[in-house]
């Protein structure tokens, strides 16, 4: 491996979004993962789903970039035929409670310039979606769902056209400050180590981008970059047939997630979660015991469904920036000049809708690359 201009760690989605735009003006781009190939973890232990940008706080990068991203999302999927399919979506509500938060969301929404959505009602929601109950919902048509992996091997695969040096199974493990640049150490799988230099350094490590941060000095507890876990289960339903489901059915969200709900996937199967709780290690072991609480969750407004419906499917984890019982944390997509760290640009707390918003993100990443703060 040779020195470089730009080193990004991490080839997720998001690193993957990053590589591929940036290599169409710049060459000599490494992309570290220490994952013997992209897209291991959280960006393949998802929803798969393109988020509208009903939720988040208005002004906020989440915000924004969901729009933007997934307008440039479902233009990209069109243009370069990677499977996608914009279902919509109800958020949907059984009583009083229920009702002002989605209307609270509707209010949410436009603040944030979502303009497509609809309040509808019982009667509206069944003729959409026979099996489901409820009083009232948010339809959101521009909601929808992707194949992150056919997503994620074209941009592979454009930013290697690029010129792109990708190196799996190399974890960075030390980040050194030079008079210009930086030298970055790695791990190999044999165990051996070694370094090079680099111009520039786009940290893109997904959970573990508060790790990659402190090796350059960066003190995460001070700057707010210190990463939690959130774990998100999934369960199955095994007999999708069972029920005629077509759009994206989500209850109204929770203070930790957006619930638990139900998504049709690309082929033709349904997938229920995920849920969400805040663990200290990474693993993505399956409690079998909670498909209760799926079951408990998914039938108030999927009446016909029968706990033994479910099976265990996949578990991800979220790098969420807020700690239990904490607001709204907004990403972090920052050039780190003001520490002094020029050429250093941070992606910290890339939690939903980090898909739906990967090519906007890449976007502004390389504005920062061109224009540093």
């Amino acid at each position: 491996m040779q020195d470089c201009k730009i080193v990004i760690i991490g080839a997720g989605v998001v690193g993957l979004a990053i590589a591929y735009k940036i290599s169409k003006d710049i060459s000599e781009i490494i992309v570290l993962e220490k994952e013997d190939f992209y897209g291991r973890e959280t960006s393949s232990r998802n929803s798969e789903v393109i988020h509208a940008g009903l939720y988040y706080k208005p002004g906020s990068l989440k915000a924004q970039t969901c729009i933007e991203g997934r307008r440039l999302l479902y233009d990209f999927c069109q243009k370069n035929k990677i499977s996608h399919k914009k279902l919509g979506k109800l958020v949907v509500a059984h009583d009083k409670e229920e009702i002002h938060k989605i209307e609270s969301i509707y209010q949410n929404a436009r603040s944030c310039g979502v303009t497509e959505l609809k309040a509808i009602t019982s009667k509206e929601i069944k003729a959409l979606e026979p099996n489901i109950k409820a009083e009232r919902a948010l339809y959101s048509p521009e909601s929808g769902i992707v194949d992150t992996h056919s997503l994620m091997s074209f941009l592979h695969l454009k930013a290697k056209d690029n010129k792109v040096m990708f190196s799996f199974s190399t974890e960075a493990v030390a980040i050194e400050k030079l008079n210009s640049g930086y030298k970055v150490t790695v791990k190999e799988p044999n165990g051996d180590s070694f370094s090079f230099n680099t111009g520039m350094v786009i940290n893109s490590a997904g959970i573990h981008a508060d790790k990659v941060a402190s090796m350059v000095g960066i003190d995460i507890e001070e700057q707010g970059y210190k990463i939690n876990y959130c774990k998100g289960q999934y369960f199955r339903i095994s007999n999708p047939r069972k029920f005629s489901i077509s759009h994206l059915i989500y209850p109204p969200p929770t203070d930790l997630s957006l619930g638990i709900h139900i998504t049709p996937d690309l082929g033709e199967g349904l997938r229920l979660g995920p849920d969400a709780e805040y663990v200290d290690e990474v693993n993505y072991d399956i409690k079998e015991a909670d498909r209760h609480k799926f079951f408990t969750s998914v039938s108030k407004f999927l009446p016909g469904i029968v706990e033994d419906d479910l099976i265990p499917d996949t578990a991800g984890i979220r790098a969420k920036l807020q700690k239990p019982g904490e607001d709204f944390h907004d990403f972090v997509i920052k050039e780190e000049s003001k520490l002094g760290l020029p050429g250093f640009i941070n992606l910290v707390g890339i939690e939903s809708p980090g898909l739906t918003a990967c090519l906007s993100i890449a976007g502004i990443v390389k504005t920062l690359i061109k224009q540093p703060s």
